[in-house]
């Protein structure tokens, strides 16, 4: 059983930067895939981002491509979603999600195969 912590949300104006973070425990990260989802009011919940285990590969929602990186850190449990140039359509809750896998180096883009998920921070961009 892995529990997942978000943190780093809050209230940022367009073209600013939030920094999120996923701590995990109950079992080392390295054995997962994680990701970002978004889930903004009355919509789907979506990909954001992707990090392979060994985290030499990412992958990005179109929109976010060039201004989101996600990042980890295996010896800190921790992954990171860095958010910069946001706008407002970037308003949402933010969940963090792992994934446990053999498989190294893909990225994992569907929600339905993750098993573990954080509760959520919420960022907003106002205009």
């Amino acid at each position: 059983q892995v529990q997942l912590v978000e943190a780093g949300g809050g209230l940022v104006q367009a073209g600013g930067s939030l920094t999120l973070s996923c701590v995990a425990s109950g079992h080392t990260l390295s054995d997962y895939r994680m990701g970002w989802f978004r889930q903004a009011s009355g919509k789907e919940r979506e990909f954001v981002a992707g990090i392979s285990r060994g985290g030499r590969s990412a992958d990005y929602l179109d929109s976010v491509k060039f201004r989101f990186r996600i990042s980890r850190d295996n010896d800190k449990n921790t992954v990171y979603l860095q958010m910069n140039s946001l706008r407002s359509e970037d308003t949402a809750v933010y969940y963090c999600a792992a994934d446990r896998t053999t498989t190294l180096s893909a990225v994992n883009v569907d929600a339905n195969l993750y098993d573990y998920w954080g509760q959520g921070t919420r960022v907003t961009v106002s205009s």
